[in-house]
């Protein structure tokens, strides 16, 4: 397959093209290469591959966990933000510790001011906790601090941004909750939120409070 062609047409299969390259992964190099140049619009559909590819096969694309660790420094969100899943999924196949090194970087943005860059660390964190559940104490802390965190929108602190952010952490909650050893934190966040003003939020409190025989 000629994974640039694939690519350059509308509508491109990512899963498809992640499946033939997981079969042939030594095409994986120019990926990683297409990502690292300066410009270009096929650099986002390499991510999304690549993104794919560790999703299913982790181990294929470890090798080049450093790149994504730069990327989370990237100045362009959307490369920014598949790392951060990318790092999610590369969780499962560290023996290395390698998560372990980057965790407060990896974490740092969840306080702001940037909505969807927090949404998608905090929409990791359940895999990254399965994959290191002696981790989870520092997970849940760390997806705490979103209820004190400031987030814009348009130049200005948006408390409805910070609301869709508290929805994101009543799922990871709800998905880890069971590792949780004191969870008596994330009940009183949870509790909380059903006073949140965005309905959505008070409806996921209410269904984790249910499910979780905690009303």
């Amino acid at each position: 397959m000629n994974i640039e062609r694939a690519l350059g047409t509308k509508g491109a299969d990512i899963p498809r093209i992640a499946a033939a390259v997981i079969k042939k992964p030594e095409q994986i190099e120019a990926l990683v290469e297409g990502i690292k140049a300066p410009k270009g619009t096929l650099r986002y559909g390499y991510e999304k591959v690549l993104r794919a590819i560790s999703e299913e096969r982790p181990d294929l694309v470890y090798p080049y966990f450093d790149l994504f660790e730069e990327l989370l420094d990237c100045e362009n969100s959307f490369l920014k933000w598949g790392a951060i899943l990318t790092i999610g999924h590369l969780a499962a196949h560290d023996r290395d510790g390698r998560f372990e090194k980057i965790f407060k970087k990896y974490y740092a943005p969840i306080t702001g001011p940037a909505m969807v860059t927090a949404a998608n660390i905090i929409g990791s964190s359940a895999k990254i906790a399965a994959a290191k559940p002696e981790l989870t104490k520092k997970i849940v802390r760390e997806i705490l601090r979103a209820e004190k965190a400031r987030y814009e929108r348009h130049g200005e602190v948006s408390a409805e941004c910070r609301n869709v952010v508290l929805g994101q952490a009543i799922d990871a909650f709800d998905q880890m909750f069971d590792q949780i050893e004191d969870q008596s934190a994330v009940i009183r966040l949870v509790r909380r939120q059903l006073k949140n003003p965005r309905k959505q939020v008070v409806k996921k409190a209410e269904k984790f409070l249910k499910k979780h025989d905690l009303f």
